[in-house]
């Protein structure tokens, strides 16, 4: 059955007239399951088949197409000897070979002493040309078909451009007409195609490649306003009405008294947002974002105070049992003379203390638990939960936070911490669903850590400072970007950096890397931590926010291969205690523009806003890093500074909007993107 109402698009491919199991399989591989991936898996490419060559002006290893008369079939009996056609023009011949393929299938597609048109690549076999498994033959009557410029796909094993082809064109003439969710008036307004003339071209002219043509803009538009309603409506969602929470800020301010340090103006102004929030009539649902050091944690524990005193339990998430454990002993710290009940629970965790924990929780027992992502298991519940804070969020994307936002009930504010700035420019895309306080400056006595660079033949100067920092009781970080050597990229190895240093510094290195289990690198790091260790090599996986404040210098390897916001972020793992730290940028010679220039800003910069966004500048959007390792890459074609017009434009359309967003005008919309599914889960 055709179907032509606008569910065809969103049917499985294997609705597709031959697209069985076996292709449905490859086209998976390419997550490509819905005829949707098919409209959103645009040519990057074209071949060009449109020249007509003569054999004597043929191109060896390239692609030409050919127009020859069948001279002599030939189909050997014996075994795994391939099929042979020879055909010629005027200026010479060229064999046609086939592996494992029907020999009536080839005599009804080479007809005998008839001219054929033959397009694929070129070899040159035994002084003859040669052409095997041959992309298309075809009658001179239908030439018309291979003699174009042919969008190229990126495909995978088992489907070639031929049979791809085929699939695309099917589904750009079976498109629906598409009620446009954009007016005329605003589509021709911005220079935008209306929906269905945006996809029929960007498969059938060169447009998917010119990031300006009108209708890649259509599609960059669309993509950015599913993200921007999506966050949007979660917004609302989240933001629902709750019961006000009241407190005279009488702990919080006696724990302020007490700290061996001032808050910083930022800081200050951070808690002031979060305790606004706490005493409203509508859900917190808050970011801090916060550069290594800044303070947020500190900022956290002050509102959970407040929060306790107002008669609510409090729940505080780490993304690892070694970071959990260092907020839970902080916490200890700083509410050491009150009445405060702090408990900790991992996965570690004993079964009958497990147990214990769990009952008090219920009954409300507890006024604060520290933990991994545990503290979110379905089995857990408290008495009476108030605030739920995760630091390290950037894991979680937007329908986590609405589940989290939803395991709390209706009178729980949650409270996100981040320490990788986000640039300015991708603010909107990533946390428009949340309010956003930024932590800008450092503590007045956190000391700047110094930051050198040196080439890597010096390497063998760096041992005597390495040796006096050890005497001194400093510890070490030595970072690789690899963990074992490789051929093709002459990067360092963690593996062998470790038995070079170690070697020289026996029983004093460890070494924790990404293959390690959670379990080894735990144990790693507590050894660091707890100065068993004195040099800790390790690959990037020590980024995330651990205190070594006994850690005091960070050597990192081929520092040309890391982006600027992840140098700034391994950089920040030192100068956390009272001691002056330094940071050694490793490099090799025959530097790029770009790593002169990503260098030279660390050397000269400890912001790490002004460092994201120049790292958004070198680097593009695809490319920054945190956000495509960790999931955060929200856009498929969009970039926040390519299309930057496009985003504003977003933004005012969609703060314009006063229509519901999950009326039915947008269904197509935010199913074409993925993001129905979150719009449409249950009532937070």
């Amino acid at each position: 059955m055709i179907l032509l109402k606008k569910d065809f698009i969103f049917q499985d491919v294997n609705k597709l007239d031959g697209v069985g199991q076996k292709l449905s399989k490859y086209l998976k591989k390419k997550k490509i399951e819905k005829i949707k991936d098919i409209i959103l898996n645009l040519p990057y490419s074209e071949t060009n088949r449109t020249r007509i060559f003569k054999i004597k002006e043929l191109e060896i290893g390239k692609i030409n197409t050919i127009k020859v008369k069948v001279k002599k079939l030939n189909f050997p009996r014996i075994r795994n000897l391939p099929n042979k056609i020879t055909c010629e023009d005027e200026t010479g011949k060229i064999d046609i070979v086939y592996f494992n393929s029907r020999e009536g299938y080839l005599r009804k597609i080479f007809p005998y002493d008839q001219w054929v048109i033959i397009s694929g690549k070129v070899n040159y076999f035994r002084n003859k040309y040669q052409m095997t498994n041959p992309d298309y033959v075809t009658e001179l009557n239908n030439q018309d078909y291979v003699l174009q410029n042919i969008p190229k796909y990126n495909l995978t094993k088992g489907i070639n451009e031929k049979k791809y082809r085929a699939i695309s064109e099917q589904v750009t003439k079976k498109l629906p007409k598409i009620n446009d969710w954009l007016s005329e008036d605003f589509v021709k307004s911005h220079n935008l195609l209306n929906w269905n003339e945006c996809f029929q071209r960007l498969h059938t002219t060169d447009e998917s490649k010119d990031i300006k043509s009108k209708s890649f803009r259509r599609l960059v538009f669309d993509e950015i306003c599913a993200n921007f309603l999506t966050l949007s409506e979660n917004r609302k969602r989240v933001k629902k009405t709750k019961v006000s929470k009241s407190f005279s800020e009488s702990t919080s301010k006696k724990i302020i008294a007490k700290l061996p340090f001032n808050l910083t103006q930022s800081q200050k102004i951070v808690l002031e947002d979060i305790n606004q929030n706490l005493r409203k009539n509508e859900r917190m649902f808050r970011i801090i974002q916060g550069d290594v050091g800044s303070g947020k944690t500190i900022v956290s524990l002050l509102s959970i105070a407040n929060v306790i005193e107002a008669k609510y339990q409090c729940a505080l998430m780490g993304p690892t049992e070694i970071l959990a454990q260092q907020h839970f002993d902080l916490a200890k710290k700083i509410f050491d003379n009150t009445n405060f009940v702090v408990e900790f629970l991992s996965g570690k965790t004993d079964t009958n203390k497990r147990k214990i924990i769990l009952d008090n929780l219920k009954n409300g027992k507890i006024d604060l638990i520290i933990g991994t992502h545990a503290l979110f298991q379905k089995k857990i519940t408290f008495k009476k939960l108030g605030f739920v804070i995760i630091d390290e969020q950037h894991k979680f994307g937007v329908k986590q936070r609405s589940e989290l936002a939803r395991k709390g009930g209706d009178n729980c504010d949650v409270l996100l911490m981040s320490a990788t700035p986000i640039p300015r420019t991708m603010m909107m895309s990533l946390y428009g669903d949340m309010d956003i306080s930024k932590i800008t400056e450092k503590p007045i006595s956190r000391k700047k850590i110094i930051t050198l660079s040196k080439p890597e033949k010096k390497t063998d100067e760096l041992w005597i400072f390495i040796k006096k920092q050890i005497k001194e009781d400093n510890q070490i970080f030595w970072v690789c970007p690899l963990i074992e050597e490789s051929k093709i990229l002459d990067y360092a190895s963690a593996k062998k950096k470790y038995d070079l240093i170690n070697k020289k510094f026996p029983n004093k290195v460890g070494l924790i890397h990404g293959g390690l289990s959670k379990e080894e690198k735990n144990n790693v790091l507590k050894k660091f931590l707890n100065k068993e260790l004195s040099i800790l090599v390790s690959t990037t996986v020590i980024e995330v926010g651990i205190d070594f404040p006994n850690a005091n210098l960070i050597i990192i390897e081929n520092a040309n291969k890391f982006g600027l916001a992840q140098l700034h972020q391994l950089r920040g793992r030192v100068g956390r205690g009272n001691k002056e730290s330094t940071c050694i940028l490793l490099f090799k010679e025959g530097l790029s523009k770009n790593s002169i220039k990503r260098i030279k800003i660390l050397k000269e910069s400890d912001d790490g806003f002004y460092i994201a966004e120049e790292d958004l500048k070198l680097r593009g959007f695809g490319d920054l890093l945190g956000y495509q390792q960790s999931g955060q890459k929200t856009f498929r074609y969009a970039d926040p500074l390519l299309h930057k017009d496009l985003f504003e434009l977003a933004e005012s359309f969609i703060l314009n909007q006063n229509e519901k967003i999950n009326e039915k005008k947008y269904d197509f919309l935010l199913k074409l993107f993925d993001k129905a599914e979150i719009i449409n889960t249950d009532e937070i």
